[in-house]
């Protein structure tokens, strides 16, 4: 098994254990959208609790991959994907979190 496989089935476990149905072309597709971040060890997660962290992720992730800039919607996706994955999580692996942001913003069409 490749590094990336090994990865996929890492988030497919973190998913499954967050009882979110998974759906592994869009996750394959997400995972490929984090590029070379997936195999470091600080990169590879996100500080859920980190203003700048969530702003990174709102202005790169979600502004330049889904075209979902700031906003309300934005907001309160970003809200339950915290929540869904616990606050106390600090294990938050980011392919995961934005597997769950691509599904809450319903962009789903736009990494497959």
């Amino acid at each position: 098994m490749g590094k990336f496989d090994a990865c996929i089935e890492k988030y497919t476990k973190q998913l499954t254990k967050l009882k979110v149905q998974v759906d592994n072309k869009l996750l394959r597709a997400v995972a490929k959208a984090c590029g070379p971040s997936l195999y470091d060890a600080d990169a590879s997660t996100v500080a859920g609790s980190d203003p700048a962290e969530l702003t990174r992720i709102k202005k790169g992730f979600c502004a330049k991959k889904l075209g979902v800039s700031e906003g309300k919607k934005l907001d309160n996706a970003m809200d339950k994907v915290m929540s869904t994955m616990g606050k106390g999580n600090r294990n938050k692996q980011r392919a995961v979190v934005y597997y769950l942001l691509t599904k809450e913003l319903k962009k789903t069409s736009v990494l497959e």
